[in-house]
């Protein structure tokens, strides 16, 4: 704040007010302060300048070129004056910023997709940190434009879709990376799968978390794929059956069922073979109720097996994938 000094005044009745013998006078900056002053002063004008050379027009072409938020094309042309190709490098190296930045974050949130195009059928979960970013519209436009990169190549796996290229000559982890840039989160490709088979069916859940696909040996009606799909996302079965479940998913259920036993006073003194028995009889268990094709129909006696042979009795589900994103 400028120092005030004091000196005598003749008129006691000044245009400041009355302030009787004495009135305030403002001290004038030094010759020094007035050159900051100046150079402050052109550099606020410069920025200014700039600033109003970027027209509303080249930061929507930018924003449709990357998909980025209206201001970070609007900084990005700035710093780049105006270059686009120099601007969309800005974007995605802030992507590339954001993503080491928020390595270590838990994405739980995320839409899940899918597609069936012949005889084959994809699923991919694009994930996110909130369900703000999720729920938006251009969010899932991504995960699906991933997808069709997916569709395209036929990526075998997560990694191949990775490294495949979209139209733009860009592959998909440059992809990902940009939306991390776009919205200010951690984005990952958390899965990624396909199936082949002659009929194949698609499902996702209402809230996107989840999804399935089911491949049938043969054409089946629309609504008894349907129903197996849906049956195979609310119950989520380990397998298709007892023959393809994982061998170390078995492995551990059956100790875990001799672990109970020996730990179950009544069988203290049984011989070791009909311990075995036992635990057979709860590996059976084991498979109806987390084996696809045994379990029951929901609200229903019959199995998902029974059920598809209902309607041909030589169809059966010979491919199957499921994913949940979960907190």
């Amino acid at each position: 704040m400028p120092r005030l000094s004091l000196r005598p005044s003749r008129k006691r009745n000044n245009s400041h007010g009355d302030y009787g013998r004495f009135r305030p006078v403002r001290r004038l900056p030094e010759r020094s302060e007035m050159v900051g002053i100046r150079k402050r002063r052109t550099k606020f004008n410069e920025i200014k300048t700039k600033t109003m050379e970027i027209k509303a027009a080249d930061v929507m072409k930018l924003r449709k070129m990357t998909g980025a938020g209206m201001m970070d094309c609007k900084k990005a042309l700035a710093e780049a004056e105006g270059d686009f190709a120099r601007a969309q490098d800005i974007i995605r190296e802030k992507g590339k910023l954001v993503v080491a930045k928020r390595a270590d974050r838990t994405a739980t949130e995320g839409v899940v997709v899918t597609k069936i195009v012949g005889q084959k059928g994809y699923i991919l979960c694009l994930a996110c940190e909130t369900d703000f970013v999720a729920q938006n519209a251009e969010y899932s436009a991504s995960a699906n434009a991933m997808l069709d990169v997916a569709v395209k190549t036929d990526a075998a796996d997560r990694d191949a879709l990775l490294a495949a290229k979209n139209a733009e000559g860009r592959t998909v982890e440059e992809m990902v990376t940009e939306k991390s840039g776009q919205t200010g989160e951690k984005i990952e490709l958390a899965y990624y799968a396909r199936i082949e088979a002659p009929y194949c069916h698609a499902y996702v859940h209402f809230n996107k978390k989840l999804g399935t696909l089911i491949g049938f040996n043969k054409v089946v009606p629309e609504e008894v794929a349907h129903t197996v799909a849906m049956q195979a996302t609310a119950m989520a079965p380990v397998s298709i059956s007892e023959a393809d479940c994982p061998a170390d998913v078995i492995e551990h259920e059956r100790k875990i069922a001799v672990e109970a036993m020996k730990q179950d006073p009544k069988n203290a003194n049984k011989p070791e073979a009909i311990l075995e028995k036992i635990a057979e009889g709860k590996m059976r268990k084991f498979f109806e109720e987390n084996t696809l094709l045994n379990q029951p129909v929901v609200g229903e006696k019959e199995t998902i097996a029974e059920f598809i042979h209902k309607a041909d009795k030589d169809a059966t589900v010979i491919a199957y994938k499921r994913f949940a994103l979960e907190a």
